[in-house]
């Protein structure tokens, strides 16, 4: 199966306040207790979203203006904490392509990356404007276009960082390492089979 070159992401957007929201607040540890990744939408933010009885804590994320909104517009220092991939995991699997912020911890951006969900840098000041554009027009698309290095938001254009080597993989579909490697399976049976210790 080919790998899917990202070069830019279209949808509405939610904006998801806050800074240093980290990876226990993104997925609670008691959603850890999985064999794969798939039902993992269920727990992203449920502490943030939910009370202890299951009702709603209205949390941007499940008000109905920005319903199937597939970025999201989170503050600094997004990702923060624990290594778990659990977390990006579970935002990609809620719908989620892109995160547009100021910055990222490293190792959530690079669990992103490698699920093709591109996490992308503004200025903070920017960024406050971004989410101040998303909540007055929550139905307005946002482009992240990883090429121009641009977000677009109706008429306005912001410069958005994003190291070039993630950048780089995203656009010209290398960004999922296992997938490459499992596409080589015909060549790994040859290499395996000329191998003495390989029976």
């Amino acid at each position: 199966m080919a790998i899917e070159a990202i070069k830019s992401v279209v949808g509405t957007a939610v904006p998801v306040p806050g800074a240093d929201v980290d990876t226990d607040r993104i997925i609670p540890a008691r959603f850890l207790k999985c064999v794969t990744f798939d039902d993992l939408a269920e727990g992203m933010f449920y502490d943030e979203r939910f009370e202890e009885d299951g009702s709603s804590k209205n949390h941007p994320i499940d008000a109905p203006e920005y319903k199937g909104a597939s970025v999201m517009v989170v503050g600094p220092n997004f990702g923060c904490g624990s290594s778990r991939e659990h977390a990006p995991q579970s935002i990609r699997r809620s719908g989620f392509r892109a995160i547009v912020g100021v910055s990222f911890a490293e190792i959530f951006f690079g669990n992103s990356t490698n699920l093709g969900m591109p996490c992308v840098s503004l200025s903070i000041e920017d960024n406050e404007k971004l989410f101040a554009l998303v909540a007055a027009n929550s139905s307005q698309e946002v482009k992240v276009d990883l090429e121009a290095k641009t977000v677009t938001f109706g008429d306005t254009v912001f410069a958005m960082d994003m190291p070039d080597g993630a950048r780089e993989a995203l656009i010209n579909a290398k960004w999922d390492t296992i997938g490459e490697l499992a596409a080589q399976d015909t060549q790994i049976d040859k290499v395996a089979a000329s191998l003495a210790y390989v029976q």
